[in-house]
């Protein structure tokens, strides 16, 4: 099994994910590019100590970014939507934001 840090990058802290949080109890996390919903899971599982209902994952593409004449790509990351169980408490970095 892979390490759960190598997997759970770092969470993604937005108004959007702020509103998620308070109305569906949803996390959003940047993940490791080849990790599958199962190795999410079980990561925040482990890392958290929280249930997880449901991991959705999304692959975000990278902008391009222009200084003066040269032009280029950022890379391309991921990111999980993470549902936790009903009943269960965010972790407390969240609240605090």
């Amino acid at each position: 099994m892979k390490d759960p840090r190598s997997i759970i990058l770092r969470p993604l802290i937005t108004e959007k994910v702020s509103a998620l949080q308070e109305q569906a109890n949803i996390l959003c996390f940047q993940v490791a590019p080849e990790a599958n919903k199962v190795e999410i899971r079980r990561a925040v599982e482990k890392l958290f100590g929280v249930k997880v209902q449901s991991v959705q994952v999304a692959n975000m593409r990278g902008k391009l970014r222009r200084y003066g004449r040269f032009a280029g790509y950022r890379p391309d990351w991921r990111k999980a939507y993470v549902r936790l169980a009903p009943g269960e408490k965010t972790p407390e970095f969240f609240e605090k934001v």
